[in-house]
């Protein structure tokens, strides 16, 4: 599996991969403007042998030393290969070069984020600013959403 920063010509392809899997619930929507304004914060997998990306993440930053893990996903027959696990330690270690002390995650899969070393924590805690994405997603406002932050080294 080939790992890289999203581009600009990434974006459609992203929207349509978050587009897939936005309707099962895991995801909130994001516009391809919203998208294209964001294309920094993405990494992505690309399926080998083809330039087909199979599955991207995104590390948002929300404050001075504060930032979020989102929009991560995976091609249905691609998962189970460590790609998301790959992801999330691209997102992490960018974290950390940038400084940031604390990360987080809104999740429906916290067995995942365990393994990282997140820990669960009252959404209270986090930023109010956080949550004015969550009136986009499906599931609003019966959330399930669990959230989870971890300390950086």
């Amino acid at each position: 599996m080939k790992y890289r920063k999203a581009t600009i010509e990434d974006i459609k392809s992203i929207h349509a991969l978050l587009h897939k899997y936005q309707h099962q619930g895991d995801l909130i929507p994001r516009s391809l403007s919203e998208l294209y304004g964001c294309v920094r914060d993405f990494s992505v997998a690309i399926e080998p042998g083809t330039n087909k990306i199979i599955a991207c993440c995104a590390l948002q930053f929300c404050w001075e030393d504060l930032a979020e893990v989102r929009s991560l996903v995976v091609e249905t027959e691609h998962r189970q290969k460590k790609t998301a696990s790959k992801l999330v330690e691209i997102c992490l270690n960018e974290a950390v070069n940038f400084g940031m002390t604390k990360i987080f995650a809104l999740t429906f899969k916290p067995d995942f984020f365990q393994k990282f070393g997140f820990t669960l924590i009252d959404r209270s805690e986090l930023p109010i600013k956080i949550w004015a994405d969550c009136m986009h997603c499906v599931k609003f406002p019966d959330c399930e959403g669990i959230a989870m932050m971890k300390a950086l080294d």
